[in-house]
């Protein structure tokens, strides 16, 4: 399933994608305001994953304190390295940017998780390193909104590890 949504979000065409992220962003920026969200999570696009950076911009311009997550080790949970739209960049071991000077914090209140797929219980089909789930296990949890395109929803069981998100977001509906 993993490969076929992949390849599915892949051949989104440009214009639709483009479009839809727009959709997103504007949802996020209204979301974090109406719950307002002081601290904030993100991530930075892989594989045709919605692409969020304009909101990214306007949150760190309203105050919002942005993190990125960083892969410290395998099979463990994520650690967060504050962030700031515009800084440099490198690539880790895993090929995800990261900043290029890491300033690790604590886990964010509020964190954004890009969904390769996801199904009406707010469970996500990742890409299957679980590092979202190991980071979500440990208290104190914070609050989850997936990030995915509507025509990635999909019907799957969830398995023992798997947490649900406490929302879903997408150019559509708010699940």
């Amino acid at each position: 399933m993993r490969k076929a949504l992949l390849a599915a979000r892949r051949a989104l065409p440009d214009a639709a994608r483009a479009g839809w992220n727009a959709a997103i962003a504007q949802r996020l920026l209204d979301w974090c305001a109406q719950e307002n969200v002081e601290e904030l999570g993100v991530y930075w696009p892989l594989h045709g994953e919605p692409d969020l950076h304009s909101a990214y911009a306007q949150l760190a311009a309203r105050g919002v304190q942005l993190s990125l997550p960083v892969v410290l080790e395998k099979h463990a949970p994520l650690a967060f390295s504050s962030w700031t739209p515009g800084e440099p960049m490198v690539k880790d071991g895993m090929g995800v940017a990261v900043p290029a000077q890491l300033r690790l914090r604590p886990t964010p209140a509020t964190l954004l998780v890009p969904c390769l797929g996801f199904n009406t219980e707010r469970f996500r089909l990742g890409y299957g390193g679980g590092y979202y789930d190991r980071t979500l296990e440990h208290a104190p949890r914070p609050r989850t909104v997936g990030v995915a395109y509507d025509c990635l929803k999909a019907s799957f069981d969830s398995g023992p590890y798997d947490i649900a998100l406490d929302h879903i977001m997408t150019e559509g509906d708010l699940l």
